[in-house]
């Protein structure tokens, strides 16, 4: 085989590809395929015929035995032109360049243009056991995703789906199956495309593993109560009032004369600062309540032993405080106790106002509450609801009732929370306190249009270490007190107040806060996977009946698209209008279209 490129019309190698020489001078000029022509030195080309080549086409591929020539070569080496006239019976153009595809596709034979090498029989029986892999690989790849377009998956698709799953559950950032697909590679895309195929049903709950969410109650063991003494406060009636169905009561209010008392799950006795139990509920933040199960912050337990009312006798910490002539919870009697409580549903509570201490009760309440809204508390009474998931896969959807025990309970509660952050202050007790912001411009609206408005100029709550008003609640310091069970901020205030108590050391400041921090992010990773899922649901219930008939309220106008608020889902949609309609008009509705995946319900004005 000669090595000199330089005849015009040789057939020659540049970058892999085929080339014919057209003039030579102290370079080589050569034309490439599709006609462009390039100027280059002689280095940058490998001879593979000496000519004449007259066109490209005339390189298509002639017929001849692979197999014969490679074993006529076999432990042996070869040039290409001997390895054309093998193959080929023939070295002109096209069969130098058919054979040098051989050598580029590398099954029989390797090496360069005047070595090549024939390949191993083991060699090329496992090349080709691989490239037969391979290739049915590929076919079912390509197979899998022509089902996939279609919507209709086989068992065996499932594997290969998981892959889309992790994405849908945020646990990765792309989708090579996504790719393929030309879809784009978000959580929500991914979900549609499970759904679509059949691989997660409607009713699959994505958000608590977008959130990263423990999926889990926690699994550590709950120790005993520690033998120490406790007042004895059993003489007192008390009254553990929650919401029907409510599984962890963490706490119970009772009347002794002119003193309110609160009395709190006394979840600090179990759980001290930087134990295992403690380290876990710092970790998730607080209870998780989606509509068909409770993901508990600490083992549930420990509910069981705490809990109030759970038992004939409960371990509390009892808040005791009277309300001074402006409303203000006053003289703090801080103790640890025993109780004996009874529990009552808000419901069975309203029948029973009129009665003692419920009376005495409510009137404190309204005393109270009458003194928050005169400081500027908040008051917006936009609809809820509670959704909640039976066993079997029933979804109910039912409003919040606006009841007057619920607000008596609210109002002791905040009592509490107030009296006690008074105490820290005056103590120099390091409390996480509860604040917010006041919104930009005051207000008291009292129809729906007015207070959906108003809600947007809202600041979130926050956790601090020292402390500030609270707008919302229209409190100078306020700190949550009644809910160790299932929020970790008041756990924190549990553990400050019982080291009190007891004389010894608290955490410090700077400790304390960075505990909140943790929880905090937690929590609100918490709370935005309940809004998420509660929403999942709802719409899940509007899915599963397509008779649905309701009534959407007017809160935002911006041409001639509403913003609607639905009561009895307490649900917000957008609709479009023939024309502007006054705020708070009322509209009879019925579902149009449901987006699971971007939770969107598109709702149509009936007559």
């Amino acid at each position: 085989m000669q090595d000199n490129p330089s005849t015009q019309g040789s057939l020659v190698l540049y970058k892999s590809r085929p080339a014919v020489v057209t003039a030579v001078s102290d370079k080589i000029d050569i034309e490439l395929e599709g006609g462009k022509s390039k100027r280059v030195r002689p280095k940058d080309i490998q001879l593979l015929h000496p000519g004449p080549l007259h066109g490209f086409p005339a390189l298509e591929g002639p017929e001849g035995n692979v197999t014969e020539a490679w074993e006529l070569v076999a432990g042996d080496e070869t040039d290409l032109e001997e390895l054309a006239q093998l193959v080929y019976g023939v070295y002109d153009p096209a069969s130098a360049w058919a054979a040098w595809q051989l050598v580029v596709e590398g099954l029989y034979f390797e090496g360069e243009p005047r070595r090549i090498k024939a390949r191993t029989a083991d060699q090329v029986a496992a090349d080709k056991a691989d490239r037969e892999a391979r290739r049915a690989e590929e076919e079912a790849w390509n197979g899998f995703l022509l089902r996939l377009k279609k919507e209709k998956i086989e068992d065996q698709d499932r594997e290969r789906l998981r892959e889309v799953e992790r994405l849908a559950l945020g646990r990765t950032g792309g989708s090579r199956i996504m790719q393929a697909l030309g879809i784009q590679e978000t959580p929500a895309y991914a979900h549609r495309l499970l759904l679509n195929t059949g691989y997660w049903e409607p009713e699959h709950n994505p958000y608590p593993a977008r959130s990263d969410i423990t999926p889990a109650d926690p699994d550590i063991e709950v120790p005993s109560l520690p033998d120490e003494p406790r007042r004895d406060l059993t003489h007192l009636p008390a009254f553990a009032i929650d919401d029907e169905g409510s599984e962890d009561p963490d706490d119970a209010v009772s009347l002794d004369g002119d003193r309110i008392w609160v009395h709190v799950a006394d979840v600090s006795a179990l759980v001290t600062p930087d134990s295992p139990l403690d380290a876990e509920a710092r970790a998730r933040g607080s209870n998780l309540y989606l509509p068909d199960r409770i993901i508990h912050m600490l083992p549930p337990g420990m509910t069981g032993v705490l809990g109030v009312g759970l038992e004939e006798t409960s371990p509390a910490l009892s808040l005791g405080f009277r309300l001074d002539a402006a409303g203000k919870p006053v003289d703090l009697e801080l103790v640890r106790s025993s109780i004996r409580a009874s529990r009552f549903s808000y419901a069975d509570i309203d029948r029973r106002m009129e009665e003692e201490p419920f009376a005495t009760l409510g009137r404190l309440a309204r005393d109270y509450r009458r003194r928050r809204m005169e400081a500027g508390a908040v008051n917006i009474d936009l609809p809820e609801v509670r959704v909640r998931v039976s066993g079997d896969g029933n979804i109910r959807v039912s409003p919040l009732e606006r009841l007057a025990s619920r607000s008596m309970v609210t109002d002791l509660m905040l009592m509490a929370g107030e009296v006690v952050a008074m105490f820290a202050l005056e103590k120099e007790i390091p409390v996480p306190y509860a604040t917010q912001a006041p919104p930009a411009e005051p207000g008291r609206p009292t129809d729906m249009a007015g207070m959906f408005a108003f809600r947007r100029q809202l600041k979130p709550s926050r956790s601090k270490s020292l402390e500030e008003p609270h707008a919302g609640l229209g409190l100078n310091a306020y700190c949550r007190v009644t809910s160790p069970l299932r929020r970790y901020q008041d756990l924190v205030t549990h553990q400050q107040l019982r080291a009190y108590l007891d004389g010894g050391p608290m955490l410090p400041v700077s400790v304390m806060s960075e505990r909140i921090a943790v929880a905090e992010v937690a929590s609100d990773a918490v709370r935005r996977t309940e809004r998420l899922s509660n929403l999942h649901w709802k719409l899940i219930y509007l899915q599963r009946d397509p008779g649905w008939r309701g009534t959407g309220i007017v809160v935002e106008m911006n041409d001639r698209r509403a913003t609607l608020v639905v009561p009895e889902l307490a649900l917000e949609s957008r609709v479009r209008l023939p024309g502007d309609l006054p705020l708070n008009t009322e509209l009879s509705l019925a579902v149009r279209e449901i987006d699971l995946t971007d939770q969107k319900v598109w709702f149509k004005v009936i007559s």
